[in-house]
């Protein structure tokens, strides 16, 4: 039976979101605890779900013996003591302090299971019981999901992860980026075999789109194929990118910790992983450089002097992969340009030869921000390869699906399409299981990569140079030719309004850069 994960989704959603809403919490405050309470009832139907299949093996078996612990974890499934069962919660008679026996259960299952020790939430009395009542009972959706293809609990998580970062504004950025951009990244850097690190993991998005795409594309267990690595700054996030991994059926998840990237190495990252892919915050201030100086981490280029760490970032993306390791991540659109020092990291990065993509990402993909972003990608293999002295730049910011007024993100016909345009200028055959074959098909009619104007360019490290060694698609790729038919005022107002907004950024940017050129002037004449 195919999934309607939309409807599901969307009826939970607002079931959940109701009660909050004549609850006293905040968004803020609900989420982890819901989030725990769906994680409880995925593992409970799994578990139960072991359960009968046990119980038909022991009748097929002419030795009897008792059914423990160990049988269910053969199964990839999380033993639960009966305490720690979502049935069992619902089952308790009226009266009961819910709160507590939400928090026993949690417990229990932590002391069960070591990996998930101190990860799931235990503050549920500071819910009223009422309201624990009507949320189990409305996040009770085991039954109508029977029978249901692919990994309904963990898109049921994705869903919720993705309307709590909507509701909770720029902290919801902090720990979730969109799906669409997540799945870009991941089908152009192809993790298919190896270490996968995310210094900045937030709820773990890169590492189950990840193992979706081993999953689907290679046919086998993720969990025996990729090795995941993340960091996170805030420990409650780490927590919900634990959950994210656990509901998905991942490992690993003694290798998700918590601390500050910038000062603290916990994973010895220096040239160990095969793949990077992150989201970092944008523009982030007052980090401490000299505690920086003599961590090797960012000896290559060197640290820059603007009081901006996007370049610390880069950096560490780039010293944290091996000699044939390629990485993915969301960049401000800033740093493409950045000048001074920022300009000179980004010429020895280019110059190395590992710079292999660059794609421009229009207005609107996040909850938290309007501004468009650059995805960016880097891959050492290529330094020796003929590609070594190219660039692709794909300028994408005219391809995107409208979800409502304030918000896009692209189909998956639209993320193929453009995961293609990469594999043509690899030399690669492209891949079609989402519908891309009529958009390819028109923009490469003999199946080879070609520049394709207001849309896609390989420039050389020559060209790169003309232009002060930026990375901004725009530069290169040029604007596509239109017919006059072809004219829509409100999408030719929207596009001016889009480049405005990134004109009116980089306008503060210059002015800030331009008020801090010129005290420094005074106190040097002072």
């Amino acid at each position: 039976m195919a999934a309607n994960y939309s409807v599901i989704e969307k009826r939970l959603w607002e079931a959940a979101d109701a009660l909050r809403a004549n609850s006293k919490l905040k968004s803020s405050e609900y989420s982890v605890p819901v989030l725990g309470l769906i994680f409880l009832c995925y593992a409970d139907f799994k578990f139960t779900q072991a359960e009968k299949e046990l119980a038909q093996a022991q009748e097929g078996s002419r030795r009897r013996r008792t059914v423990g612990k160990l049988d269910y974890q053969a199964r990839g499934v999380l033993y639960l003591p009966e305490q720690s069962r979502f049935s069992t919660l619902l089952k308790l008679p009226e009266g009961t302090d819910l709160g507590k026996a939400i928090n026993e259960a949690m417990k229990a299952i932590g002391e069960e299971n070591p990996e998930l020790a101190g990860v799931l939430p235990r503050n549920y009395t500071s819910f009223e019981n009422s309201l624990l009542v009507e949320l189990l009972k409305k996040l009770n959706f085991q039954q109508e999901l029977q029978g249901q293809e692919g990994d309904v609990f963990g898109k049921i998580y994705e869903y919720f992860l993705g309307e709590f970062a909507r509701s909770e504004g720029q902290k919801g950025g902090e720990f979730f980026t969109p799906l669409s951009l997540v799945k870009l990244i991941v089908e152009i850097i192809e993790p298919f075999h190896g270490r996968i690190f995310d210094p900045a993991c937030g709820s773990g998005g890169m590492f189950v789109q990840s193992a979706v795409l081993v999953e689907t594309r290679k046919k086998v267990d993720p969990n025996a194929e990729i090795s995941l690595y993340g960091q996170e700054r805030v420990g409650e996030t780490v927590q919900l990118c634990k959950m994210n991994l656990a509901v998905h059926g991942l490992s690993g998840l003694g290798s998700i910790l918590e601390g500050n990237s910038y000062y603290d190495d916990i994973h010895k990252c220096l040239g160990r992983f095969d793949f990077v892919m992150a989201n970092p915050p944008f523009n982030v201030n007052a980090v401490d450089k000299e505690r920086l100086k003599t961590d090797a981490r960012f000896k290559a280029f060197g640290l820059p002097k603007a009081d901006n760490a996007n370049y610390i970032w880069i950096h560490l993306f780039y010293s944290a992969l091996n000699d044939k390791g390629r990485a993915g991540f969301v960049m401000a659109n800033s740093a493409s340009d950045a000048r001074g020092s920022e300009l000179e990291i980004r010429q020895k990065l280019i110059q190395t030869g590992a710079v292999d993509v660059m794609i421009a990402i229009g207005s609107n993909f996040f909850y938290t921000v309007t501004l468009p972003c650059t995805l960016w990608f880097l891959d050492k293999a290529k330094m020796q390869t003929a590609r070594k002295d190219q660039v692709l730049f794909i300028d994408a910011r005219h391809i995107y699906h409208q979800v409502d007024r304030a918000h896009r993100d692209f189909t998956g016909s639209q993320i193929e399409f453009l995961a293609n345009i990469v594999r043509l200028y690899r030399g690669e055959f492209s891949e079609i299981t989402n519908g891309s074959q009529a958009l390819l098909d028109e923009q490469f009619p003999n199946g080879e990569y070609r520049d394709v104007a207001g849309l896609c360019k390989v420039a050389t490290l020559a060209e790169i140079e003309t232009q002060g060694w930026s990375l901004n698609p725009g530069r290169y790729v040029g604007v596509a030719e239109r017919a006059v038919k072809d004219f829509d005022f409100a999408e030719q107002l929207e596009e001016l309004n889009e480049e405005l907004e990134v004109l009116n950024t980089e306008a503060r940017e210059l002015e800030e850069q331009i008020e801090e050129d010129i005290q420094k002037l005074l106190q040097n004449l002072s």
